[in-house]
């Protein structure tokens, strides 16, 4: 299975904000969506990732912030250097990647420019999707 599998059922759908947005923006972005993190983009029509930012991003920047913090820009926490896929990866890949380098939202990109993302959820629940599926074949096959 690829990645291009998992997007084809969550859809493509990514919220982005602006590297000058402020905190307080991105915490009412994370908050109205229901979402974990968010493709930093300064040009979002033509799909280039600038950074990605998570709420964990902001918890960590929350030690020691002053009294101005919400009105920070997120390029000062976001991620600079973000770790993307391609559609045609295999999900494993991406899962392996995805723990090691200990990170959870990963964007997709098709010829630089982002398509979609993928978080760490959304490869569990197509892996134990695909598991069910295949115990339900077996189970067909065994009763005949």
């Amino acid at each position: 299975m690829r990645i291009s599998d998992v997007i084809r059922h969550k859809g493509q759908s990514v919220v982005t904000i602006c590297s000058d947005a402020t905190i307080q923006d991105l915490v009412a972005l994370l908050a109205e969506h229901r979402i974990g993190a968010v493709v930093v983009s300064d040009d979002p029509d033509a799909g280039v990732v600038t950074g990605i930012v998570s709420e964990r991003d902001v918890v960590r920047a929350l030690q020691g912030a002053g009294q101005g913090f919400f009105a920070t820009p997120v390029s000062q926490i976001m991620t600079a250097d973000v770790h993307t896929c391609a559609p045609d990866e295999e999900i494993e890949a991406v899962a392996r990647e995805v723990t090691d380098r200990r990170i959870r939202h990963v964007p997709v990109l098709v010829d630089g420019q982002l398509a979609g993302i993928v978080s760490i959820g959304d490869i569990v629940k197509h892996r134990i999707d695909e598991l069910q599926m295949e115990r339900d074949q077996l189970t067909t096959y065994i009763q005949g």
